[in-house]
């Protein structure tokens, strides 16, 4: 590595370690616009922003008019949190579900997945849905990787066979993504939180999902 112009001089800002979140807030706050949420639905979209810094991705959230409500609720009842891919369980704050008597499951990797996805010649994501459906009653599905997951999700509530609390659909990608969203924001049996586009992703879910077990908690 060739350090002849590497610049010694450079400062980074300094901002105290509890305020870097305000700071953050504030600073999206001021660069995201006037805008028309409450307080609650404003904590969702900061933190959507806040995980992705893209203003874009934020203004194309949809909220359920039902959606925080129902997340807040499904986790003071100890409802289950299901999500389809290792990175939301790994970046959530699953204390806070587990506080109120619930947990956060993952179905993708289960061996019982992968061989029954390989004998159906269909993805594993699918068959996670369809597996959390038959285990969890009601819950949180937070799906911001496999718009199969969400496809199938849409499927199963639609026949009747999965009854969610609330669903956070937003995967990120290039096939189906969107079109897994447009559905979404179809759904009437179900509150969700969704976006517009092929943005979104596990980070955002989380985000979202963070935010919901945040208010809950608050309600103490």
């Amino acid at each position: 590595m060739n350090t002849d112009n590497f610049n010694t001089d450079f400062t980074p800002l300094t901002v105290e370690p509890n305020r870097i979140y305000d700071y953050s807030f504030e600073t999206i706050l001021e660069e995201y616009g006037p805008h028309d949420y409450n307080d609650d639905e404003w904590s969702i979209i900061r933190r959507i922003v806040h995980a992705s810094a893209d203003f874009e991705l934020g203004k194309s959230v949809i909220l359920h008019p039902d959606a925080i409500r129902a997340g807040v609720e499904s986790i003071r009842a100890g409802r289950p949190v299901i999500a389809d891919v290792q990175m939301i369980q790994s970046g959530s704050g699953r204390k806070r579900f587990q506080k109120h008597g619930g947990d956060l499951f993952c179905h993708i990797a289960d061996e019982d997945v992968s061989k029954m996805a390989k004998e159906h010649n269909t993805t594993r994501a699918i068959i996670s849905m369809q597996k959390a459906a038959r285990l969890h009653e009601g819950g949180i599905y937070a799906i911001g990787n496999a718009p199969t997951a969400l496809l199938e999700l849409i499927r199963l509530i639609r026949e009747g066979i999965a009854k969610p609390d609330l669903i956070i659909g937003m995967p990120v990608g290039f096939v189906s993504a969107a079109e897994s969203k447009e559905e979404l924001a179809k759904v009437t049996e179900v509150p969700f939180i969704t976006n517009v586009g092929r943005k979104g992703g596990s980070t955002v879910t989380v985000a979202a999902l963070n935010a919901i077990s945040i208010l809950a908690d608050r309600q103490d």
